[in-house]
């Protein structure tokens, strides 16, 4: 039991008496994210209304208000549809009701995952790229496991941007609103029914802070939103995008999720056994704990207390790359965190806690420093970012050698019922055996693909092939014809693509250390292979952070070669980048190709899902 169960119960029965009978089990299923990593999950609602399953960005709670109620009645009268529906649903209660995994976590002490974005689903536009797809992972995972975690995010009202790109190729952005009432979310209540607040001192006000509740399986992901009323216009705004350009709003942000996301656990009645930062962004919430500390043992001196800190906290390092490790000079820190640096009582400790070294008050601060700091652990997310990180960080352990510097690695993962889709999936299906999902760690469990039939594999590969040719044979004339290329341009991307050709795809965020230019350094190279007697096809797709002008400058000069001959038919740059197209792109693609500049890429997962499907990997 957890805080938001009577609420998601509420909702639940709302949305039911919705339904026509026979279906009113898709009420809970719809309020569950696990549907969208069972084998039947996605094909259930959409067997509803294709058409509108599609519009609404698979959102299942949209789909089932929004649908016609006749399609409804029509899906109710369909015997065999109804027990689709009943085997979805009793697969949802019996994971449910599975006894947690022993260990230093449990339910009543659960693991607190601090992210400042989640990609959980393409219908939930609180992540932009790698960092939120591996949070989102980590919380499925965790739910497959039985491992007693919550998450802790913000619910950014317009999310990250939307793409488009204009015939030059300059990337151009927008956001979209967010509506809570139509995600599967709730709102979370406590005594007497009414919302449940927290406030956060920022600035010169008191934010107050609501937490919605949405259910990642068996994990709830608590997500903290000051859109509220009795907040100032500014105080509305922080939580409504993702990586903010303004500072200012983004160390709100981090006040809000490290200091609110600790005051709103305690709120709820959660005593996490750990909290894990996952990046930098929710540190500010060391301070928080340092405060329940002395508030629980006032005797306690300066350093026990941050001792105990400490024993509460583990931290995770995502990338060497500057603008994830972003520093603030002293007035900035102050002008947005003077209140909460004043409550830690000592502003100069405060701002030396997040230095490299803390006795050169010139120095800015940052969040990396001061949750390498204040953890009890920390480690990077591969062995070669592990080596990175130790040197990287030294200075902050003085008189150790880059070797002794305590970061670990514990390599990314991803979770593979999300990502392994369409053909190559229900191949293995058949070969591995019932469950075997579960037991996909362990190497026996691989060992029948020695058996598979070299054609049957090569039959599902080029399968995907197909179904992703199809996909980026619709969406290129689209997204060329918004841009308002000519119809001969714009009709060739719909003729060009072959089912039987070898496809080469990228697709990233387009920060210039993964080094997209390099596909157009050499452009008579670059034509010639895609002409000539065996061509080849590629697939591009990515966003650049709308700071990014560097990035945005490397798009604009690959539509330079879009002209060339064979270019039209058979290159293509997908608009709009995001975990649907991601899937699309990694089961389909013969060819991953990674280029990041050594050593900046910390980890890399998108290669992970790609090996999945039988994905070759050039880098």
């Amino acid at each position: 039991m957890y805080a938001g169960d009577k609420d998601i119960d509420r909702a639940v029965e709302q949305l039911a008496l919705q339904l026509p009978g026979p279906l009113r089990p898709l009420a809970r299923v719809a309020y569950d994210y696990r549907w969208s990593w069972s084998p039947d999950g996605a094909a259930t609602f959409g067997r509803i209304d294709p058409g509108r399953w599609q519009r609404c960005g698979a959102n299942p709670l949209r789909l089932l208000t929004e649908v016609q109620r006749a399609r409804l009645e029509q899906a109710a009268a369909d015997a065999d549809f109804v027990r689709q529906v009943e085997r979805l649903a009793q697969e949802l209660q019996a994971d449910r009701q599975r006894p947690c995994c022993p260990g230093a976590a449990s339910a009543a002490h659960p693991v607190a995952f601090c992210c400042a974005e989640f990609g959980v689903h393409g219908s939930l536009p609180i992540y932009s790229g790698g960092l939120g797809v591996l949070a989102g992972d980590i919380l499925k995972e965790a739910s497959d496991l039985a491992l007693p975690m919550v998450g802790v995010g913000l619910l950014y009202r317009t999310g990250y941007f939307h793409q488009r790109i204009d015939v030059s190729g300059m990337q151009h952005e927008y956001w979209l609103d967010a509506d809570p009432e139509r995600l599967p979310i709730v709102q979370v209540t406590g005594a007497g029914g009414q919302p449940l607040t927290v406030t956060v001192p920022v600035d010169d006000e008191d934010l107050a802070v609501q937490v919605w509740r949405v259910d990642v399986g068996r994990v709830p992901l608590y997500l903290l939103d000051t859109d509220l009323p009795q907040n100032g216009a500014v105080g509305r705004w922080v939580t409504s995008r993702l990586y903010e350009s303004n500072r200012a709003i983004r160390l709100a942000q981090y006040a809000v999720l490290g200091i609110g996301g600790v005051r709103a656990l305690q709120a709820l009645g959660i005593e996490p056994a750990v909290y894990h930062l996952n990046e930098g962004h929710p540190a500010l919430g060391v301070f928080e704990l340092l405060a329940q500390v002395r508030a629980r043992r006032p005797d306690v001196g300066d350093d026990a207390a941050w001792q105990q800190v400490r024993e509460q906290v583990v931290f995770t390092t995502h990338t060497p790359v500057a603008a994830g490790n972003e520093t603030y000079a002293r007035d900035e820190v102050l002008a947005m965190l003077g209140r909460i640096a004043d409550a830690s009582g000592d502003r100069e400790r405060f701002l030396a806690l997040g230095r490299i070294d803390p006795a050169d008050a010139a120095q800015p601060s940052g969040m990396t420093a001061l949750a390498l700091r204040c953890s009890r652990g920390a480690n990077a997310v591969s062995r070669r970012h592990g080596q990175v990180a130790r040197g990287m960080w030294q200075p902050l352990f003085p008189g150790r050698a880059p070797e002794g510097v305590p970061i670990n690695h514990v390599t990314n993962g991803v979770h593979v019922p999300t990502w392994l889709q369409g053909p190559m999936r229900e191949l293995l299906d058949r070969y591995l055996g019932p469950g075997w999902l579960s037991r996909a760690d362990q190497p026996e469990t691989w060992a029948p693909v020695d058996d598979i039939p070299a054609a049957e594999l090569w039959a599902a590969r080029c399968a995907a092939r197909e179904q992703l040719v199809g996909m980026v044979s619709r969406r290129a004339i689209g997204d060329r014809l918004r841009r308002g290329d000519p119809l001969d341009y714009a009709s060739a991307g719909g003729v060009g693509f072959d089912a039987g050709r070898l496809t080469i795809g990228f697709a990233r965020r387009l920060a210039t250390y993964k080094r997209l230019h390099l596909v157009g350094l050499m452009p008579e190279r670059a034509v010639a292979l895609v002409g000539g007697a065996r061509p080849v096809q590629f697939v591009f797709a990515g966003k650049a952070h709308p700071n990014d002008h560097e990035a945005k400058e490397v798009v604009r000069r690959l539509f330079e070669l879009k002209r060339a001959p064979g270019v039209a038919r058979r290159v293509a740059f997908l608009e709009d980048y995001g975990i649907p197209l991601a899937g699309q792109l990694v089961s389909g693609c013969d060819v991953w190709v990674n280029l990041p500049r050594p050593p900046l890429e910390a980890s890399g997962t998108s290669g992970m899902k790609s090996v999945l499907g039988g994905g070759l990997q050039l880098s």
